[in-house]
């Protein structure tokens, strides 16, 4: 099991910087007129614009610009700029991504220790403006002790974490938390039971890796009692979902019982998506 970063929270918008900022700065625009001109839908040409905006923005003493521009720059992975921006913040999702940057080495050399410092400022604050925060930085807290990086290893404070991350399946906490949470009970048959219940909550909160792990849970009656159909329902929506894991599973599943053209079936989606993710 490898855990991976959770992404920066977004309090109220799940949009991009960029379309959010051209979005929101139409009323300094004379009209839409200039998203009709040669090239205007271009992505370079969207950046820029935005990266005017901002810039304007920064100048005029808005505080949450350098931010939404240090942002900007990290959904494009220019990671270098991003850093430098929010190197001159001080708020909590500046603070947030930094930790990030530091801990996976994006834009700067890895410092593990850094980035669990920043993380931890941020789960022991009492601002209002870090608790929508506070959830995936326990999660991200529960890796560094998992991994043990920045940090001493200790699987058991990393399981303390997930279970704060994952806040008893609330939808608003940690998905990936909750996803973890039944990777990790279900490493060694642990606990399958809880395996099971962790991925639930999670595919029930939108999580596609849990939905495909809960078909296969399903299928061989792993912490929960064997029912085809709900096993094949969660494998069939993971598969349209794009689980290449879950598609894996259904070419066996259907190769075993000699249905062999739906077995080639999903076998072809399986090969599609994989090519398209190695070009």
């Amino acid at each position: 099991m490898k855990p991976t970063r959770e992404p920066l929270p977004r309090e109220h918008s799940t949009e991009t910087v960029l379309r959010c900022i051209l979005r929101e700065s139409t009323s300094e625009l004379d009209s839409l007129q200039w998203l009709s001109n040669q090239g205007a839908s271009d992505h370079n040409f969207l950046f820029v614009k935005a990266e005017q905006l901002l810039e304007k923005r920064i100048k005029d003493g808005e505080p949450l610009a350098y931010f939404l521009k240090g942002q900007l720059y990290f959904e494009e992975k220019r990671y270098e700029d991003a850093l430098l921006h929010f190197e001159q913040n001080t708020d909590f999702q500046s603070m947030y991504q930094l930790g990030v940057m530091y801990y996976d080495g994006l834009g700067t050399p890895p410092n593990s220790k850094k980035g669990v410092e920043y993380m931890k400022k941020i789960l022991n604050s009492d601002s209002p403006k870090a608790q929508h925060l506070k959830f995936a930085a326990a999660y991200n807290l529960g890796r560094a002790y998992y991994e043990g990086h920045g940090t001493q290893f200790s699987e058991e404070e990393a399981e303390r974490l997930w279970l704060i991350a994952a806040d008893h399946g609330n939808p608003k906490a940690s998905v990936k938390a909750q996803s973890t949470l039944g990777m990790l009970y279900s490493a060694h048959a642990k606990d399958l039971k809880k395996a099971f219940f962790w991925h639930s909550e999670a595919c029930g909160n939108g999580s596609l890796e849990s939905q495909g792990i809960l078909g296969i849970m399903y299928l061989h009656g792993h912490g929960i009692r064997h029912n085809l159909k709900a096993a094949l329902e969660c494998l069939n929506q993971a598969s349209d979902r794009g689980n290449v894991y879950a598609k894996g599973h259904l070419v066996e599943y259907y190769y075993k019982r000699k249905c062999f053209i739906k077995a080639a079936e999903f076998a072809k989606r399986s090969q599609v998506v994989l090519r398209g993710t190695t070009l």
